[in-house]
C-alpha cells in the first residue's frame, strides 16, 4: 500500500485528494461530511483508508471545495455533486486498473451522495444520512430540558461539568432556545 497526494479541478478550484493505492479493481471513495476534513476526526478515514487498502482495496478521500486543503466556497452538501464528480474522475485517473467503485458517505456525505444519484459510482455504503430540510431549525424545548435532564443525571457528564471541560458556547444556543418563550 503507498499513500500520495494529489490535487485536481473543480469547477475552477483545486481540490485536494489522498489516495491510498493497492492492487484491487474495485475501489472505495470516501466522501467527508460537513466541515470534516478528508483524514476524518483523529485521522480516523485516514486510519480506515490505509487498513481498507492493506486487504487490497484502492481508496480515495478529498477535501471538498472550500474545507481542508481545497480552494473555493463550502456550498454544503447540497452542491457537493461536482465535487464528488470530479473526486471520481481523479481516482479513475490515478488508479486506471479501477473496475468498480463505491462511495462511502456519512451524515450530510451520506445525503451528497444520494442527491448526486449515486454520481455513476457501482455501489453506495451510506450510514446516518442527514434529512432535516430547514437548517435553522432546533429541538423543541422540551427535547433539549429533557436531554440536560439526563446529562445532569450523569456522574460521568456532571463531572465534565464541575471539572470545567464544558463548552458552554457550544451548548449555549440550545440552552437560549429552550429558555426562549413559546409561540
Amino acid at each position: 500500500m503507498t499513500r500520495r497526494h494529489l490535487t485536481f479541478d473543480c469547477a475552477g478550484a483545486t481540490l485536494v485528494g489522498t489516495l491510498d493505492m493497492a492492487d484491487g479493481a474495485t475501489g472505495l471513495l470516501i466522501v467527508s461530511g460537513g466541515n470534516e476534513l478528508r483524514s476524518g476526526a483523529w485521522a480516523g478515514q485516514a486510519k480506515l483508508a490505509a487498513r481498507i487498502a492493506e486487504a487490497g482495496y484502492p481508496v480515495f478521500r478529498f477535501d471538498r471545495r472550500g474545507v481542508g486543503d481545497s480552494e473555493g466556497a463550502n456550498g454544503g452538501f447540497r452542491s457537493e455533486g461536482p465535487d464528488i464528480d470530479s473526486a471520481i474522475a481523479a481516482f479513475r485517473a490515478a488508479a486506471p486498473r479501477l473496475e468498480r467503485i463505491v462511495g462511502l458517505g456519512n451524515c450530510d456525505a451520506a445525503s451528497a451522495l444520494m442527491l448526486a444519484r449515486g454520481a455513476g459510482l457501482d455501489a453506495l455504503l451510506l450510514a446516518n444520512p442527514w434529512t432535516t430540510e430547514d437548517d435553522k431549525a432546533r429541538d423543541p424545548p422540551e427535547v433539549i430540558w429533557a436531554h440536560y435532564r439526563q446529562r445532569l443525571a450523569s456522574k460521568t457528564a456532571l463531572m465534565r461539568l464541575l471539572s470545567g471541560r464544558v463548552k458552554f458556547r457550544a451548548i449555549a444556543p440550545a440552552i437560549a432556545a429552550a429558555l426562549a418563550p413559546t409561540r
